[in-house]
C-alpha cells in the first residue's frame, strides 16, 4: 500500500478516540497562538517606547505579554498530555488487534513467518507508531487551523503579505516533507525490515550458542552480525542524512521569506501603500509563525520509520487467514473419524498425501508408521484442521470438519507434538494449559499416567519448580512428559501423539504405553517409528509417500 492509503488506515483507528483529539488540537492552536503573539505583542511595547504605536498603555501590553507566557505553558502542556493519552491508548488497542490476528492466523500462517520479525513488530514497530498518533495527527490539524488564522492576520495587513507567507508555508508544510519522503520512502522501509531480520538473527544466535560453541562457528556469526549491523547503521546515516538535508532547507526557508517579506512590504511603504509598523510587524509575524508548519516539516524524517512500521504492522492486520474460524453450527459429539480421497500439499507442486482415504474407529488405538516426510504428522495437523485439504474431506461421524464449530472442534482432540512448547512458569501451571480449573490431585493423576509424579516430587519446590524458557532446563524427555500429562489433564476424547516416547527409556515407554491402553473410553491415533510402541494399538496404518500401503 501506498503512504496516502496507509496513513487512511492508520487515520480510522483514532475514531474512538475522536474528542480528546479535539481537545488536543484545539489546545495546540491556542498555544501557538499565544507563541506567535509574544514577539509580535514584543514589538508592541518597543513601539511604545517610540510613540510609533499608543493604541494601549505599556503596562497592559506587559500584562498581555506576561498572560501569553503562562498560558503557552499550560495550553503545551494540556496538548502533550492529550496527544500522549491518546498515543499510548492506541498503542494497546493496535497490540489487541495484532494480538487477535496472530491468533486468528495461526499455525498455517505462521509456520513460514520469520518469528523474530513478528518480535520486532510487536515491539519495536507497534512503539514506533507513538510518533505518528502523539505527534503527527494533530501537529498536521494545529498546522491547518493555525495557518488559517495567521493568514488572516496577514490579509489585514496586506494582501500581497497573505500570499507570501501562504507560499511559505506550503513549501514548508508540503514540499520539504514531500522532498524527504521521497528521498528516504525506500531507505526507511529497509532499515525496519533489516532491524527485524537482525532480531532473527540474534534470536537464532542465542539459541543455538551450544551448537556455535561445539564447532568453533562462533566467530563466523559475529562476523557476519557485525556485518548485518554495519549495514544497519549505515542506512541510519543516510537517513541522518536527509533529516539534516531538512532542517537546512527549512532554516533557509525561513530566511528566504523573512528577508522576501521584509523587501515587499519595504517597497509597499515607499508607495504609502503601508506605514512602519505594518512593515516591522509582517516581518516579525513571518519570522515568528513558522513555528507550526516547522514542527510538520520536523516530523518527515521520524515518519519514514514509522510508516514502515506502520507498514509491517497493518501488513499482518490485514492478512487473510488460511483456516477460517467456524461459528454458528449446532454442537455435534464425538464419532468415528473419516478421511474420504485426502491430497493435501504444502507447496502446490509437492504434494504430501495423495488420495487418503482413512478410518479411525472411535474408542480405538490406531498406529501409523511410516518413513520421515511420508505424511504422518501432516495427516495429524489436517485432523486438527490447523490446514484444510486441497481435495477430499475429513469428516467427524458425517459431519465435514469445516461445518463444525472450531471451538467444538478442538476441545475434541489432545494434541501431542514432536517438539513441546512449554513456558517461563512452574511445573504445574505449564500442565494446566490443558484444564485451566484442574485440582491438584487431577494433575497428580495425570503426571502419574505420564510417569511424571515421581521426578516432579523429588525436584526441592515440587509442582512450583519453575520452568526455563523454552523448557531448556528440562531434557527432552521430560518435556515430552509433560505434553503427555498434558493430553491426560484434557477432557478430550481424541489423543493425537506423534512420536510421543522418541525420547523416552523402555521402562517409562512402558508405564505411559499401559497408561494410553487403559484410556478405554479414548480414541487415540498414535504416530512413532519404533516397532515397541505399536504393539498396544487395534489398527495400524503403514504410510508411504503420502499413501497407505
Amino acid at each position: 500500500m501506498n503512504n496516502v492509503q496507509l496513513i487512511w488506515k492508520m487515520l480510522k483507528l483514532v475514531k474512538p478516540l475522536t474528542l480528546p483529539m479535539l481537545g488536543a488540537v484545539l489546545l495546540g492552536v491556542l498555544g501557538f497562538l499565544c507563541a506567535i503573539g509574544i514577539p509580535v505583542i514584543a514589538v508592541m511595547a518597543i513601539l511604545q517606547t517610540t510613540g510609533m504605536y499608543a493604541h494601549f498603555p505599556l503596562s497592559w501590553v506587559l500584562g498581555i505579554l506576561l498572560c501569553l507566557a503562562i498560558l503557552r505553558g499550560v495550553l503545551h502542556y494540556g496538548e502533550q498530555a492529550l496527544n500522549h493519552y491518546i498515543a499510548f491508548k492506541l498503542l494497546a488497542i493496535i497490540r489487541d488487534h495484532v494480538y487477535t490476528a496472530l491468533r486468528r492466523l495461526a499455525p498455517a500462517k505462521l509456520d513460514g513467518k520469520d518469528k523474530g520479525n513478528l518480535i520486532s513488530i510487536i515491539t519495536n514497530d507497534i512503539e514506533l507508531l507513538e510518533v505518528f498518533y502523539a505527534h503527527t495527527i494533530s501537529p498536521v490539524l494545529i498546522a491547518f487551523f493555525t495557518s488559517l488564522i495567521l493568514l488572516k492576520f496577514f490579509a489585514h495587513i496586506h494582501i500581497f503579505a497573505m500570499m507570501i507567507a501562504l507560499i511559505a508555508y506550503l513549501m514548508m508544510a508540503i514540499v520539504i516533507p514531500f522532498y524527504v519522503n521521497h528521498k528516504g520512502q525506500e531507505i526507511g522501509q529497509k532499515n525496519r525490515d533489516e532491524i527485524g531480520n537482525m532480531s532473527s538473527f540474534l534470536l537464532e544466535s542465542y539459541r543455538g550458542l551450544s551448537t556455535l560453541l561445539q564447532y568453533r562457528a562462533g566467530n563466523k556469526r559475529l562476523e557476519q552480525m557485525n556485518e548485518r549491523s554495519d549495514c544497519i547503521e549505515d542506512m541510519q546515516g543516510q537517513m541522518k542524512n536527509i533529516e539534516a538535508t531538512q532542517v537546512v532547507c527549512s532554516q533557509l526557508l525561513i530566511s528566504i521569506f523573512a528577508f522576501v517579506m521584509f523587501i515587499v512590504m519595504y517597497i509597499f511603504y515607499l508607495q504609502n501603500q503601508v506605514n512602519v509598523y505594518h512593515v516591522i510587524t509582517a516581518v516579525v509575524l513571518m519570522l515568528s509563525s513558522f513555528g507550526p508548519v516547522m514542527a510538520l516539516s520536523n516530523l518527515a524524517n521520524n515518519l519514514l520509520s514509522t510508516l514502515s512500521s506502520g507498514r509491517r504492522v497493518m501488513a499482518i492486520l490485514e492478512e487473510k487467514e488460511a483456516i477460517c474460524e467456524v461459528t454458528g453450527q449446532p454442537h455435534i459429539s464425538f464419532d468415528d473419524i473419516h478421511v474420504d480421497d485426502v491430497t493435501f500439499a504444502y507447496q502446490q507442486d509437492d504434494p504430501i498425501l495423495q488420495n487418503l482415504h482413512l478410518h479411525f474407529d472411535k474408542g480405538k488405538v490406531t498406529g501409523i508408521i511410516g518413513k520421515s516426510g511420508s505424511g504422518k504428522s501432516t495427516l495429524l495437523k489436517l485432523l486438527m484442521r490447523f490446514y484444510d485439504p486441497l481435495r477430499g474431506v475429513i469428516q467427524i461421524g458425517q459431519t465435514p470438519l469445516t461445518n463444525i464449530n472450531t471451538s467444538n472442534m478442538r476441545h475434541m482432540f489432545a494434541y501431542v507434538t514432536q517438539d513441546t512448547v512449554l513456558f517461563h512458569d512452574s511445573i504445574e501451571n505449564n500442565i494446566k494449559i490443558a484444564k485451566l480449573d484442574a485440582t491438584s490431585d487431577e494433575i497428580q493423576a495425570a503426571c502419574q499416567k505420564a510417569s511424571l509424579h515421581d521426578w516432579i516430587m523429588s525436584l526441592p519446590e515440587g509442582y512450583q519448580t519453575p520452568v526455563s524458557e523454552l523448557g531448556s532446563s528440562l531434557s527432552g524427555g521430560e518435556r515430552q512428559r509433560i505434553s503427555l500429562a498434558r493430553a491426560f489433564l484434557s477432557q478430550a476424547e481424541c489423543i493425537l501423539l506423534d512420536e510421543p516416547t522418541s525420547n523416552l527409556d523402555v521402562l517409562n515407554e512402558g508405564i505411559i504405553l499401559k497408561a494410553l491402553q487403559n484410556e478405554k473410553e479414548r480414541t487415540i491415533i498414535l504416530v512413532s517409528h519404533r516397532e515397541s510402541t505399536m504393539k498396544i494399538v487395534n489398527q495400524t496404518i503403514k504410510m508411504d509417500q503420502g499413501r497407505v500401503s
